[in-house]
């Protein structure tokens, strides 16, 4: 069985005839109250070029946008204290804001139009599948002249 970094390879390797472009490292946040989702999203995003970062809590998330560059953050639908419209909404005050990512567990179309017309850059139903996960962090890395994930109107 080939590695997901092989799949990957073999399926960026040409985009629709020519040459792939070359993956960054993405530097990606992690931010759910539940272990088990941050310790799967981890493992997860381990096998990509991505830095990961891990947090339980909104406060601990909003401490480290505002101390570093986070490309990319995987946010769970509901906080301990609030939910991922709470991190969107936040006064961070960083170089850029972060695309965010919502993690679900019912993977319903209302919640995920609600959540990319509150700014999220996509959703992600869990359990999700491996590609999923790298599909969404790779279309985030190479949609780099867009403009930041915020809300819409």
């Amino acid at each position: 069985m080939t590695s997901l970094a092989t799949q990957t390879a073999m399926l960026t390797k040409t985009v629709h005839g020519s040459p792939a472009v070359k993956q960054e490292q993405a530097r990606v946040l992690v931010l759910s109250p539940h272990f088990e989702v941050r310790q799967r999203l981890h493992r997860t995003l381990e096998a990509l070029p991505a830095d990961v970062i891990a947090c339980s809590t909104l406060a601990q998330a909003v401490e480290v946008l505002s101390r570093q560059s986070v490309d990319l953050v995987f946010c769970d639908e509901h906080l301990t204290e609030g939910s991922y419209g709470d991190l969107i909404d936040s006064n961070y005050s960083g170089r850029k804001f972060p695309r965010v990512v919502v993690v679900t567990g019912t993977g319903e179309w209302e919640l995920y139009f609600d959540a990319v017309g509150d700014g999220a850059f996509d959703v992600v139903r869990s359990p999700w599948h491996a590609t999923d996960v790298e599909m969404i962090v790779i279309r985030a890395m190479r949609e780099e002249t867009s403009a930041p994930s915020r809300k819409i109107g």
